[in-house]
């Protein structure tokens, strides 16, 4: 007699959050000592009289009495990070039991307060492994947030005290698509990065920001005898609204933000419940005249982005770069 599949698909179920429950709850331990150890290499390294000198000979004799004891991983550096980790996180019960001990290594690593508090709210509300909060952080998402926002507003959507009501609170200019791997110098069809795109949809989720979920693409429009094609079709729970994504892979035209404000009208006449916002158009594109956005939709505009995508991590220059053309523009 053969098992029922759901009820061995239960059973799996069971054993695998089980592991997971057990890895985190291992996870948790390891942080806590850490944390224990930092504070009490701390605790000893005060009473020194020259504390430069004390805490170098601190962390020198303690590792020379612990690697023979305990392996590398009480190393002169590690002793280190445990003392940095205690200093950056001096509470002991704001200690997340979500984050490992590498997603605190990265945390305790940001020097600005305000940018580490926003990638460990990030972390906490969207559940980010250590690899996606490294991926983050390598990607300049604070600062590329900054460009269309200030550091309290960013903040502060982050740690949920503030409801997002524009776009460019979570949409970041410009978006960073290296998962992608495609080359930035080879020439490729817009068919081609939508498709790279479906095939990396949670990366590119990820990388959209908080509340998106795919609905779906080269969604047809029929009017009056002509057929129109919308690239992609997403929406976000956060402003509750419908997202239309238009990729160009040359600089936008008006033409293009023209095409997409029709999408965007039709989704608000046809598609649109009472109860919901009106939709949102994002133009990715390879690159684009600030200039020409701006004058080509009204002033008040407030439901269509022009953002650039970008084939590679973007360097903090460059992004101070963007911020200073964006200033210049205003």
């Amino acid at each position: 007699m053969d098992l029922r599949s759901d009820f061995i698909s239960e059973v799996k179920g069971i054993i695998e959050q089980s592991r997971e429950k057990a890895i985190r709850s291992v996870d948790h331990i390891r942080v806590r000592m850490y944390w224990e150890l930092g504070r009490k290499i701390l605790e000893e390294e005060q009473h020194g009289k020259e504390r430069a000198e004390y805490g170098h000979f601190l962390l020198t004799s303690l590792a020379q009495v612990l690697l023979p004891m305990f392996g590398t991983g009480y190393s002169y550096r590690q002793l280190a990070l445990f003392r940095k980790f205690y200093k950056t996180f001096p509470i002991v019960n704001a200690l997340r039991s979500q984050f490992n001990w590498t997603h605190y290594r990265l945390l305790f690593q940001i020097e600005n307060q305000r940018k580490r508090e926003f990638y460990e709210a990030e972390s906490v509300k969207n559940n980010w492994s250590s690899r996606q909060l490294e991926r983050q952080i390598n990607s300049q998402l604070y600062e590329r947030l900054l460009l269309s926002n200030n550091p309290e507003d960013v903040l502060s959507v982050a740690k949920s005290e503030k409801h997002p009501v524009d776009p460019r609170e979570i949409i970041k200019d410009p978006m960073v698509l290296e998962f992608l791997g495609l080359k930035q110098e080879s020439t490729y069809y817009e068919k081609d990065l939508e498709t790279k795109i479906i095939t990396h949809l949670q990366e590119f989720l990820l990388e959209l920001g908080n509340g998106f979920a795919f609905m779906s693409r080269q969604k047809r429009i029929h009017l009056d005898g002509d057929d129109f094609f919308i690239d992609l079709v997403l929406y976000n729970r956060l402003l509750q609204c419908f997202v239309i994504i238009e990729i160009k892979t040359s600089k936008i035209t008006h033409q293009d933000i023209g095409q997409l404000q029709m999408y965007v009208n039709y989704h608000d006449r046809f598609e649109k419940k009472e109860h919901e916002n009106p939709t949102i158009g994002i133009l990715l594109c390879a690159d684009k005249n600030d200039a020409v956005v701006k004058i080509t939709l009204p002033e008040n505009n407030q439901t269509i982005v022009a953002t650039k995508y970008q084939l590679y991590l973007p360097s903090e220059k460059q992004l101070l770069d963007e911020l200073r053309k964006l200033n210049e523009l205003k």
